[in-house]
């Protein structure tokens, strides 16, 4: 069956543990981060200026799931 790759992303995160989520938001953070210093210092081009976007949708997704799961340990 085809799954498009949103789904795959949110299949895979919802596989992980918590600690390996907030791993992979703290990673995402630092690259972001790192990504929007060389764009706001000027250090010639970004290299893939669309990878700012694509983090910035991961960062979403990771905190998605991990407020879906707090939902679930509350009760809702």
């Amino acid at each position: 069956m085809f799954m498009s790759k949103r789904t795959e992303q949110l299949a895979r995160l919802r596989q992980m543990s918590d600690a390996e989520l907030f791993q992979e938001l703290e990673n995402a953070y630092r690259e972001l981060f790192n990504l929007n210093q060389q764009k706001a210092l000027g250090k010639g081009v970004v290299e893939r200026p669309h990878r700012i976007r694509e983090l910035k949708k991961a960062i979403a997704r990771i905190k998605t799931v991990l407020r879906e799961r707090e939902l679930l340990r509350v009760g809702y």
